[in-house]
């Protein structure tokens, strides 16, 4: 017998309409590039020899983020942003409860920023615009953000006409 897939556990592949259920695509987490004064000062001392423990105790803390969010009391420390069939989402906590969204029918064009440190980090902020030109939504320090942006605006073209029906 065939086992079955769960669909809350898995990315979906344009099966689930948007009418019937909210399906998961795509999860980013923040970089240390989200945090640029601490992630310039790691690098600078990184890419030194006799500062790169320094630099590594500075990252720590962020680093053990994910970690620590599966301690009590520790939840709010973690951030991720999600995409789903329906919104984009920047979630709090291990069992990732909103704090921001926006519909994917609102979302009009995505803008990708970085600098040196970000580049150093493989990072990027990526910026949403909605309709008339509006920032509706920042989303620093985005691991690959490139490659999120194009899912975004993917998800936007192929799921957001679809919100309306």
């Amino acid at each position: 017998m065939a086992i079955m897939a769960e669909l809350d556990t898995h990315a979906i592949t344009g099966v689930v309409s948007p009418g019937s259920r909210e399906g998961f695509i795509r999860d980013a987490w923040p970089s240390v590039a989200s945090m640029p004064a601490k992630a310039a000062l790691a690098r600078r001392c990184i890419q030194s020899v006799i500062f790169a423990p320094i630099g590594w105790a500075i990252l720590a803390p962020f680093l053990l983020t994910r970690l620590m969010g599966v301690l009590p009391g520790f939840g709010g420390l973690v951030t991720r942003y999600r995409l789903t069939n329906r919104r984009l989402m920047v979630c709090k906590g291990f069992d990732a409860r909103p704090v921001q969204e926006v519909p994917l029918d609102q979302i009009k064009d995505v803008r990708y920023t970085h600098d040196d440190v970000s580049d150093y980090f493989f990072a990027g902020s990526l910026d949403i615009i909605g309709p008339g030109g509006k920032l509706m939504l920042t989303l620093p320090g985005v691991r690959e953000a490139e490659s999120f942006g194009k899912s975004i605006m993917q998800a936007a073209t192929a799921w957001g006409p679809l919100r309306n029906s």
